[in-house]
C-alpha cells in the first residue's frame, strides 16, 4: 500500500496537471502554475503526451543526462558543436523565433541577466529556430549581444533534441558546465528576477 506521502504527492501532481491543462481554457491559471517547478514538470508531461513522436533514433536530452551532440551554426554561418561549445561554462540556453511575441518580450530580460553574469556566472546562449536574416534583424533591433545560434525549425531541430517535442516557444534549458541538463522551462520568464530565481539554486552549487 502506498504511503500517505506518496498518495499526497500523486494527488498534487494530478491536480497541477489538471490545472495546467486549463491552458486551453484558462490561460491565466496555467500561466501562474507554469511559474512553479511542479507546474513546469506537469506541463512538460502534458505537452510531451500531445506531441508527435520524434523521428526514430533521434537522441533527446533528458534531465540529468548529457546534451546530445549536434552541429548548429552562428549568425555568420560558422559551425558550432554543441554541447562542446559550452564546455566548462554553465549555460542558460534559450530557444526562440522571430515570429514568437513572448520570445521577443523576454529577451531584454535575458540580455540584462546575461550582462549581470557576464564574468562570474551563467552565460546565456540563444538558439533561433529561424532563418539567419530574421534572427539577425530581431537581435539588432532588441540590442541583444549574448551569443546566438540558428537552426532551421523542423522535427529534428535543436528544440526537439533539447527535450521540447511539442515545439513550444520560448523554451529554456539550464546546462551544467559538464553538459548535463539540470532543468527546463516551457514558456516565457515573467521578468529578470524570475530568470535569476530559476537559475539561483543551481548557481549557488556551482552548476558542476
Amino acid at each position: 500500500m502506498p504511503s500517505n506521502k506518496t498518495v499526497v504527492a500523486a494527488a498534487m501532481l494530478a491536480a497541477v496537471a489538471g490545472a495546467v491543462a486549463s491552458l486551453y481554457v484558462q490561460p491565466t491559471v496555467a500561466y501562474k502554475l507554469a511559474g512553479t517547478e511542479l507546474g513546469q514538470r506537469a506541463l512538460g508531461h502534458l505537452l510531451a503526451a500531445k506531441a508527435p513522436a520524434p523521428p526514430a533514433g533521434l537522441k533527446i536530452a533528458e534531465r540529468g543526462g548529457i546534451v546530445p551532440a549536434m552541429t548548429l551554426h552562428t549568425l555568420d554561418g560558422l559551425p558550432a558543436e554543441v554541447p562542446q561549445a559550452w564546455a566548462g561554462t554553465p549555460t542558460l540556453v534559450n530557444l526562440w523565433a522571430s515570429w514568437c511575441a513572448p520570445c521577443l518580450k523576454e529577451m531584454p530580460d535575458l540580455q540584462a541577466f546575461s550582462a549581470q553574469h557576464a564574468t562570474t556566472g551563467v552565460q546565456v546562449v540563444g538558439i533561433a529556430l529561424d532563418d539567419v536574416a530574421s534572427a539577425r534583424t530581431l537581435l539588432t533591433r532588441l540590442g541583444v549581444t549574448y551569443p546566438n545560434l540558428v537552426d532551421p525549425p523542423g522535427p529534428t531541430d535543436a528544440g526537439v533534441r533539447l527535450g521540447n517535442p511539442a515545439g513550444v516557444l520560448p523554451y529554456s534549458v539550464l546546462v551544467a558546465a559538464d553538459g548535463r541538463v539540470l532543468k527546463t522551462h516551457i514558456g516565457p520568464f515573467a521578468n529578470q528576477a524570475a530568470i535569476a530565481n530559476w537559475v539561483q539554486p543551481w548557481e549557488t552549487r556551482g552548476l558542476r
